[in-house]
C-alpha cells in the first residue's frame, strides 16, 4: 500500500513537472522575447536588459527551466515583475478563495447528485428516473459561463436577491457565504448530472450483484440494503470522479471569479496574463496543476480504504 502511494505520488510530481515544462515553452515560443512583450516596444534596451538580467532571461532556455524548476521545489516561484512581491505569496492569498469556491461548489453537488442517482437506481423505470435523467444532461449541456452570466443578471442584478461581485467582507462570515452562493451554483451545477449519472450505473450494477440478493434472502430491510450494502460499492467510481472534478472546477472557477469580480486563482491568471506579468502566470498555474495532480492520490487512497479488495490486490 505504501509503495503504491509513493509511485501515485511520484507520478503527480512528473505531472507537475511535465505541465510546467510545456507552459514555459509556450512562453519561449511565442514570437519575441519575453521581456519586450510585458514591457512593450517603447522601452528602451536598458530596461530591457535590466529586466532580463533580474528574470533570468539572458541565460539559456534550458537553464532557465532547470533553474524555474529548482526553485519551485523549494516553494520559490519567483518575484513578481511589478509589485516586486513574492509569486509565492501572491499565490497563497488567492488560493483559499478558489479553495473555498470548488469545494462548495462539489460539496453541494454531491449532496445532490448522489442522492438522486441512488433513487434513480432504485425506482429505475419510473417518472423520477426519467426526470432525473433529463436533468442530468440538461446540467451537464450548460458551460459553468453561461449559469454564472444568467445567475447574475438574474439573481443578482433583476432580484437583487444576492450580490453582484466580490467575496464579501473579511471577517464577516455570513456575507461570505452569501456571496458564495451564485458562484458556486455556476461551478457545480454540472457536476449533479455527471454525479447523478454514474452513481446510478453503478447502483444497477451493484444491486444485481450476489450479496445484495443474499441480503434480500435474508429478509434485511431494504434502507439498510442500499446504504450498507450497495452504495458503499457503487460509490467508489464516483469518488474517482470527484478528484477527476477538481480539474473542471478549476478551469469553471476562472469564468466565476471573472465574472463575479472574486479573489481567487482564476482571476489572478487573467488579471496577470492581461499585463503579461508571466511569473504570476506560472507560478498560478503551477499551483493548480500541483492541485489536480495530488488529489488524484488522494482518491485512489480514499478507493483502497474504501474497497478490501483493493487493498487485497495492492
Amino acid at each position: 500500500m505504501l509503495l503504491y502511494l509513493i509511485q501515485r505520488i511520484g507520478l503527480s510530481i512528473l505531472i507537475c513537472v511535465t505541465a510546467m515544462t510545456l507552459l514555459f515553452a509556450a512562453i519561449h515560443v511565442i514570437p519575441g522575447d519575453p521581456a519586450t512583450i510585458m514591457l512593450g516596444t517603447r522601452a528602451t534596451p536598458e530596461v530591457r536588459a535590466r529586466l532580463e538580467k533580474e528574470m533570468g532571461l539572458d541565460q539559456p532556455v534550458p537553464v532557465q527551466l532547470v533553474k524555474f524548476l529548482g526553485r519551485a521545489a523549494t516553494g520559490n516561484l519567483g518575484i513578481d515583475v511589478w509589485s516586486k512581491r513574492s509569486v509565492s505569496t501572491i499565490v497563497m492569498e488567492n488560493l483559499p478563495y478558489t479553495l473555498i469556491l470548488i469545494l462548495t461548489g462539489l460539496g453541494w453537488s454531491a449532496l445532490v447528485g448522489i442522492p438522486l442517482g441512488c433513487y434513480s437506481a432504485i425506482r429505475r423505470n419510473s417518472f423520477i428516473d426519467k426526470f432525473t435523467g433529463v436533468i442530468s444532461v440538461g446540467t451537464i449541456s450548460i458551460p459553468s459561463f453561461v449559469v454564472a452570466i444568467y445567475a447574475l443578471l438574474f439573481f443578482s442584478i433583476q432580484l437583487g436577491l444576492f450580490p453582484v461581485i466580490g467575496a464579501g467582507e473579511n471577517g464577516d462570515r455570513a456575507d461570505q457565504i452569501w456571496h458564495l452562493v451564485l458562484p458556486s451554483l455556476a461551478v457545480g451545477l454540472g457536476w449533479v448530472g455527471y454525479l447523478a449519472r454514474i452513481v446510478r450505473a453503478s447502483m444497477l450494477e451493484v444491486m444485481g450483484e450476489n450479496h445484495v440478493r443474499t441480503a434480500r434472502a435474508f429478509g434485511l430491510p431494504e434502507s439498510k440494503i442500499v446504504l450498507h450494502y450497495a452504495l458503499r460499492i457503487a460509490i467508489l467510481p464516483t469518488v474517482t470522479l470527484l478528484a477527476l472534478a477538481i480539474g473542471g472546477l478549476l478551469s469553471s472557477a476562472v469564468f466565476a471569479e471573472n465574472i463575479f469580480a472574486r479573489p481567487g486563482i482564476g482571476k489572478l491568471i487573467v488579471d496577470s496574463a492581461n499585463v503579461r506579468n508571466y511569473p504570476v502566470v506560472q507560478g498560478a498555474v503551477m499551483a493548480t496543476v500541483a492541485l489536480f495532480a495530488f488529489a488524484m492520490p488522494i482518491a485512489d487512497f480514499l478507493v483502497a480504504w474504501l474497497d478490501p479488495r483493493v487493498r487485497s490486490a495492492l
